[in-house]
């Protein structure tokens, strides 16, 4: 069942969704909403250019545990000359905005200036965090998410060079083993993200991670 969210902040139970994952449409992309979407599984999803909010759950979360994260052997050599150089929120504008340029022409969420708005106050109160890679001055590859507890939940990533978002990723693995993080939601599977160490957990071991990380 899908169902129609009103103004008040709340969301159905996850598990009365379709089998796709589509749980409601429609509120609203407030920090408040939004917090209380993620720390229950649920994320917004526009499929399509100025399309009413989806939300989503679904019952098999495709996820990368920071200690798991594959790094090949290629990866390795190129981190091993510090051709690039990776940063923690020098530059979260710059790299949502980058997303959003590459979703205009490639599958994926729709990023438009709502959305960017909406992750840009989660920023704002501390409730979001980009990762950027930097050759020279230049940002050349990235990714943005929701932080809540010991988790990251991946929003989106871009990369103007060869491995530069798996550049981001292999470091924001790397950092969140440094300070005891638990998982990286991932959201969808993409071939990219199952070569890094993605697999499918059900849903209750999601929440089970969700709820030893706060």
């Amino acid at each position: 069942m899908v169902f129609q969210l009103s103004k008040t902040i709340s969301f159905p139970n996850p598990r009365l969704g379709e089998e796709d994952g589509l749980l409601a449409i429609g509120g609203d992309l407030s920090v408040d909403r939004l917090l209380l979407a993620y720390s229950n599984g649920i994320f917004p999803w526009y499929a399509f250019r100025d399309e009413i909010i989806q939300w989503w759950c679904p019952m098999q979360r495709f996820v990368i545990f920071p200690e798991k994260i594959h790094v090949s052997h290629s990866m390795r050599t190129l981190i091993r000359k510090n051709k690039y150089q990776v940063s923690i929120n020098k530059a979260f504008t710059e790299v949502i905005r980058n997303c959003g340029k590459l979703r205009e022409d490639q599958d994926g969420a729709w990023l438009g200036p709502k959305i960017i708005e909406a992750y840009t106050r989660l920023y704002e109160q501390g409730f979001a965090a980009s990762v950027e890679v930097w050759e020279g001055e230049k940002l050349v590859g990235g990714l943005y998410g929701v932080a809540l507890g010991k988790c990251f939940f991946g929003e989106s990533m871009f990369s103007l060079v060869p491995s530069g978002s798996k550049m981001a990723l292999i470091f924001l693995a790397q950092k969140l083993l440094e300070v005891g993080g638990l998982m990286i939601d991932c959201q969808f599977e993409t071939a990219h993200l199952k070569s890094m160490g993605g697999e499918y957990i059900s849903y209750d071991e999601y929440m089970s991670i969700l709820k030893e990380s706060k």
